[in-house]
């Protein structure tokens, strides 16, 4: 399962990893079961992370307006 310390970019990793996996079958049920879970979890996490970040952009954005105005 995705950790909450996991980066941006080492979730995108595994969640490709985890497309390729699936794509290419050969899992089990069970297994490919896992994989979707975890790839479910980590697409959440890059959501949320990508979500944080454009929430810091639009609030340094309006801090450098007001400072030039």
């Amino acid at each position: 399962m995705a950790k909450k310390a996991t980066t941006f970019e080492a979730a995108v990793t595994r969640l490709d990893e985890i497309v390729k996996q699936l794509e290419e079958g050969g899992e089990s049920l069970d297994s490919s079961m896992k994989l979707f879970e975890e790839g479910s979890a980590l697409a959440t996490l890059c959501y949320e992370k990508l979500k944080q970040a454009e929430q810091k952009i639009t609030q340094l954005s309006a801090l450098e307006k007001e400072e030039q105005a």
